[in-house]
């Protein structure tokens, strides 16, 4: 009997840090002791630990079994320390050799069967001991597909605890996984594929989207049922780029830590559109938990879109709760378990109806909602919030006139994405050197340095800035869309121009 060492992830957040296992095995009462702040889940993986490997026809020691979870300070949650803490008993007992699992990380929850299961957040728990530097790393055979998405480290997948230590017993590569004991991704469904020539009749509000697109910017659609503000809002992802592979790597973490990660897309290379319902509360958008702290819908929208669409229908108290990852591009959530901070770089779309009856202010509607009522409604959309959305539209109800004479200019997502792509292209190559991608993304303080427009074309904006018209976030805003702008028109800075239009899409304009 001996003491025997390997090494595990927990997961703070997004982030992984790593929890070295020791398991003592000496005389005393048998029986076996967690110690290291381990959880509810955590502290019933002695039973399923010890009939795992009674059921896998390994002995048991009849001996006081004591595991330490290294740093004791760090509190532990979670199933996927089962793998490791039966290595590391197995070690002491003598049944696998201790030098095989010491420089080894392993992740996954344990069957009383002694089958290996999936566990969430195998991606950040990767890229966690990627930090060691060249590292052996065991996981579930169904999170094999996630866990080698991350460059060298080695990925060694397990379908049950057997096969693991027979593996180990032997010190050879590790054995083919048998097909059936794969998870196969499921058939791809056919759906129809959103594209922007779905929206006809809304030409301004289509250049704000094709805007917002090109330079990451939130945008602000106003207007009755059935104008297609939610057509044009779905349609938003169809006109972004791909993620960058480091951008790809995050949105995937997030993802996988909250579960939802498909099985048939490890990887997500395109960037999430997230809806959540105007019931949610504030945990739901911003994160939170009891126990395990889940990343909110401003996190699984990093890198994407969030919509919230009829938006003065959500609690006031959620929609301010959006002023802080507007302006940091993470949020931190709080609780007595400790602090857990989430990225939350998002473009936000809002959507509204001008009045609770949701009638259009046309001739012949039945709106009688009185002015109070209307500024009561639009109200719950806060100033210090809309200051933030750096493009207003307008948008009415189209014509049958209208409608038929904008279908010669409707153009495909394709046709749009290829002049964001280009746009993005330039900020690109402006930014260089710099950790921004986007024009939304540059500071305020180098946005009125380097990046700040000429005298002629700031004038329209210090004009509404002394008039009170504009705030200084305001003017930050503007700026950055007229940098859009220019992008989208191939000038190498904005002009009066692109200015003046910046300004009145931030004024707000109407379709």
């Amino acid at each position: 009997m001996a003491v025997a060492r390997t090494r595990s992830v927990a997961l703070v957040g997004v982030t992984g840090r790593t929890v070295e296992v020791e398991a003592d095995v000496g005389n005393g009462l048998a029986g076996i002791h967690l110690i290291g702040l381990p959880d509810t889940a955590l502290s019933e993986a002695r039973d399923r630990v010890r009939s795992a490997v009674v059921n896998s026809n390994y002995p048991w020691p009849d001996a006081r079994i004591i595991v330490s979870l290294f740093p004791a300070s760090l509190p532990k949650r979670g199933s996927q320390f089962d793998l490791a803490i039966a290595m590391s008993v197995m070690a002491a007992a003598g049944v696998v050799p201790t030098a095989r699992i010491a420089e080894t990380f392993f992740l996954g929850e344990l069957g009383l069967d002694g089958r290996i299961r999936p566990v969430r957040g195998v991606l950040p728990a990767i890229l966690g001991a990627a930090q060691h530097g060249d590292v052996t790393v065991v996981v579930p055979a169904a999170n094999s597909a996630e866990a080698v998405l991350v460059p060298d480290v080695k990925v060694v997948p397990m379908a049950h605890l057997r096969q693991l230590v027979e593996w180990l017993r032997r010190g050879d590569e590790p054995p083919e996984l048998p097909i059936e004991e794969l998870d196969e991704p499921p058939e791809p469904t056919t759906e129809p594929v959103a594209d922007l020539a779905d929206v006809v009749g809304q030409p301004v509000a289509r250049r704000a989207l094709e805007v917002c697109a090109a330079g990451g910017h939130n945008l602000w659609m106003l207007g009755p049922p059935g104008c297609g503000k939610t057509l044009l809002a779905e349609r938003l992802p169809t006109l972004l780029p791909d993620l960058e592979l480091d951008h790809a790597l995050e949105v995937t973490a997030i993802h996988s830590v909250a579960g939802i990660l498909p099985p048939s897309a490890p990887l997500m290379s395109r960037p999430p559109f997230v809806s959540p319902h105007h019931t949610a509360s504030v945990a739901s958008i911003i994160g939170g938990g009891s126990t395990i702290v889940r990343p909110g819908a401003v996190s699984l929208a990093h890198r994407g879109v969030l919509f919230m669409d009829e938006a003065p229908e959500f609690p006031r108290h959620v929609l301010d709760a959006l002023r802080q990852p507007l302006e940091s591009g993470r949020v931190t959530v709080s609780r007595s378990i400790g602090s857990v901070t989430f990225p939350a770089r998002f473009m936000l779309v809002l959507a509204a109806n001008p009045c609770p009856c949701a009638q259009a202010e046309d001739p012949g509607e039945t709106c009688k909602c009185s002015p109070t009522i209307k500024r009561r409604y639009l109200g719950r959309l806060s100033g210090p919030l809309l200051d933030r959305v750096d493009m207003k539209v307008t948008v009415a109800r189209s014509s049958r006139r209208e409608l038929m004479a904008d279908r010669q200019f409707v153009e495909t997502s394709k046709t749009v994405a290829e002049r964001v792509h280009a746009a993005r292209e330039r900020a690109t190559k402006r930014l260089a050197g710099t950790p921004w991608r986007t024009n939304a993304e540059i500071p305020s303080s180098l946005l009125h340095a380097d990046y700040r427009p000429s005298p002629a074309a700031m004038k329209p904006m210090t004009s509404c800035l002394d008039s009170g018209t504009l705030t200084a976030r305001g003017l930050d805003r503007v700026v950055r869309v007229s940098w859009t702008l220019a992008d989208l028109a191939d000038k190498p800075t904005p002009g009066e121009a692109e200015t003046t239009a910046a300004l009145s899409f931030w004024l707000g304009v109407r379709s």
